[in-house]
């Protein structure tokens, strides 16, 4: 028997499934990538290589290297690696690098730059997606020019070198005033940067003592060291800073397939100050400007003001209570 509320109840459920069919069968209207290969720009691990912090840091002895890579190192997430570190480390886990330097280093002879590069980069080949300060090499032009055949292969080029320019009566000045503490290589000066307690860390509470290097003698010495190895390594870099590599594009490529990358050029940044404290804002002001996406540690200052506002609240909100 004909029946029209069945009729009316055939024909709704009939738009249903013709509204699901619909829909299932509409593509999702989500923004769509230019090219299948398009990555999200915010990803670290796909940041232009240019964008990464490779630094040398050159600088006269006492000029303050070791403070300013501490305080960069401090504030963002920057790995620090010593030349004589990583030696000392091959040395003792036996490598095959570290067994050949040994018997060299056992007759006081000088390593070979191509042994040197084999222990820097040994590590540094393992750093390809982070920001990284290297110190203590190269030291002659030979190592500067090895080091950056290898890294250019590798496509991971320098990107920062700083040049610390103290001049030298400065530094003879105030070199007597120097104290260390050797374990985390932090640096005072009795003149314009004295630790809190004289004659121990701030941090630790450990002893400082006074590098015996640090008289003018053994200072003028090393000075002219200086002068002779790494001059020639700062024109080196200073002719590199003055020319642009544009990698290649491929003209045949759709435009939307195209990808576009800052030029890898080499920033030489040379700081005049007389003091680490001086130096240190330009240096950082530098470092933010060229390398946006480098991200600051955690505050521990921050930490502990959140900490203690979180202590004062619930004092504040236990009185209310009572």
């Amino acid at each position: 028997m004909f029946s029209p509320r069945a009729t009316r109840t055939n024909k709704l459920v009939s738009q249903k499934s013709l509204v699901r069919q619909i829909g299932s069968s509409v593509p999702s209207r989500k923004a769509l990538p230019l090219s299948p290969n398009a990555k999200p720009l915010h990803d670290d691990h796909e940041l232009d290589s240019s964008h990464f912090l490779r630094m040398l840091m050159f600088g006269k002895p006492g000029a303050g290297k070791g403070t300013l890579s501490a305080r960069l190192v401090e504030k963002y997430d920057i790995l620090s690696l010593s030349s004589g570190d990583l030696l000392r480390q091959h040395i003792a886990e036996r490598t095959e690098v570290g067994r050949e330097a040994e018997e060299t280093v056992a007759r006081g002879g000088l390593l070979p730059d191509e042994v040197m590069l084999k222990i820097v980069t040994s590590n540094l080949d393992s750093l390809h997606n982070k920001h990284w300060i290297l110190d203590g090499f190269p030291r002659t032009l030979g190592q500067a020019k090895l080091l950056d055949q290898h890294l250019g292969k590798k496509n991971v080029p320098l990107t920062v070198v700083v040049n610390i320019d103290v001049p030298d009566d400065i530094i003879l000045s105030r070199i007597s005033d120097r104290w260390v503490h050797l374990p985390s290589g932090r640096v005072y000066n009795m003149s314009y940067n004295p630790p809190k307690v004289e004659g121990y860390d701030d941090i630790t509470g450990e002893p400082l003592i006074k590098r015996p290097d640090d008289n003018p003698e053994v200072f003028s010495r090393r000075l002219a060291q200086f002068y002779t190895s790494t001059s020639p390594l700062l024109d080196y870099y200073s002719q590199l800073a003055k020319s642009t590599t544009i990698p290649d594009q491929n003209l045949h490529q759709h435009p939307h397939q195209l990808t576009f990358h800052r030029p890898q050029k080499l920033m030489l940044k040379t700081l005049s100050g007389t003091t680490s404290d001086e130096n240190w804002p330009v240096l950082d002001r530098a470092v933010r400007f060229a390398f946006p996406a480098l991200k600051e540690r955690p505050s521990r200052d921050r930490r502990r003001s959140d900490m203690e506002d979180t202590i004062c609240i619930n004092q504040v909100g236990a009185g209310l209570q009572t």
